[in-house]
């Protein structure tokens, strides 16, 4: 059963919130309302419909109520004060209305008027087939919409819920471990109820409001949406313990962002991925062992300059499987870093001979140089010149010479 309210201003958005949590805004003006199961709240159908009127506070506002959700549109479009449709007659009812309401396109509307269509009735008793191959499916859809049958889903406006919560501390609290016994509390209660409506969380924003009334906030970004108390306060925890606050703590308010849960479908031939709760435990791990700028996945920046990359928490997709391709001989190169210090001999401006931890030998042949430079705009510039050099104990090198400093390094080998 459905009521539909119309009510001008935002009399009826706020009516619908009031007595139904499953509405549906038409337009600024209308809204419809699932109304199935309020006769225990309100009484009977009729009694239900009044109290919807009088609450609109408006006297030219209509209510009209039926078995289905077009029919009352029609029902207060068409008819004022409260209208009530009995389940089975919607098209009797509906029938003097004029076809006007239904909001036909102006070539449609004028068709139906030189046929002499002018009320629902005279719709609802054309035949359907003719109907179809004269104006096609938009005209069995007024047809439809004339007897009073269902014409779309209904599609209740869905409300933003919060997921946060707070509480207020008699007492301040200046140690972790009591604080570690609150936040599971509440994650607790919070994950449950991200549970109850199927979803998860992508952010968790913690604040803490400290002695001198002063906010202590930080912000943890998932890599996938997680669900798991355990986790998230382990999560909490390692990052408390790297940036604690610098006074004690007498409220705390938590917040999820949530997000849709991760669907994902193991293949048959492939690996098995570790499970993101174990993962981004073990990168938080690392972060408080090693610095948080050296965990996580590498990316390339905006530079020429060799070798260079950022450390970013995002983690790099899988790569995509490529078509196989023709054996092909390659040489491969092992990356020194840091890049080895060396002592380089020159002769008629080339090297001659090398020195470098776990490498000495005199250059038989080379190649360069390659003069490189970059950010020249920011005080970091650099230059470079590289050379390809092979020694006299059969392997290849890849060397450079700063230009700003004129010292030598050892890049790497060729395999």
């Amino acid at each position: 059963m459905y009521a539909c309210l119309i009510a001008p201003g935002v009399a009826a958005s706020r009516c619908a919130e009031a007595f139904s949590p499953r509405w549906e805004e038409v337009d600024a003006n209308t809204v419809l309302l699932d109304v199935a199961g309020l006769e225990r709240l309100y009484g009977p159908v009729e009694r239900l419909a009044d109290a919807l009127r009088r609450a609109a506070g408006h006297a030219d506002a209509r209510v009209g109520v039926a078995r289905h959700r077009e029919a009352a549109l029609y029902a207060a479009r068409g008819f004022r004060g409260v209208t009530i449709l009995p389940p089975g007659e919607e098209a009797g009812c509906l029938g003097g209305l004029a076809v006007e309401l239904l909001d036909p396109s102006p070539e449609l509307l004028e068709t139906l008027d030189c046929w002499g269509v002018r009320t629902f009735r005279d719709l609802a008793r054309l035949p359907e087939v003719g109907l179809a191959e004269r104006l096609g499916q938009e005209g069995v859809r007024l047809q439809k919409l004339a007897r009073g049958e269902p014409d779309a889903p209904f599609q209740p406006v869905e409300a933003e819920v919060a997921f946060a919560a707070s509480t207020e501390l008699d007492h301040p609290l200046d140690a972790l471990e009591p604080l570690s016994f609150l936040l599971a509390a509440l994650l607790q209660d919070l994950c449950l109820r991200l549970e109850a409506r199927a979803l998860a969380a992508r952010k968790l924003r913690l604040i803490l409001q400290l002695e001198d009334r002063g906010l202590h906030t930080r912000e943890l970004d998932l890599p996938v949406p997680l669900r798991n108390p355990r986790t998230f306060l382990k999560l909490l925890q390692l990052d408390l313990a790297a940036h604690p606050p610098d006074q004690a703590v007498i409220g705390v308010t938590l917040e999820l962002e949530p997000a849709r849960p991760r669907a994902t479908q193991e293949g048959l031939f492939t690996p098995p991925q570790p499970e993101p709760e174990k993962l981004e435990l073990t990168l938080a791990r690392l972060a408080a062992l090693v610095g948080e700028d050296k965990v996580g996945s590498p990316q390339t920046v905006d530079t020429h300059q060799p070798g260079a990359f950022v450390m970013t928490r995002a983690l790099s997709p899988a790569p995509r499987a490529r078509a196989a391709a023709p054996r092909q001989t390659r040489i491969g190169f092992r990356v020194c870093r840091p890049p080895l210090p060396a002592q380089v001999r020159l002769a008629d401006g080339q090297p001659a001979a090398v020195q470098a931890r776990g490498i000495r030998g005199q250059v038989l042949s080379c190649a360069g140089p390659w003069r490189t430079c970059g950010d020249w705009w920011t005080p970091v510039a650099w230059a470079r010149d590289d050379w390809d050099v092979a020694l006299n104990d059969g392997a290849l090198y890849r060397l450079f010479a700063e230009h700003a400093t004129g010292r030598w390094f050892v890049e790497g080998r060729y395999d």
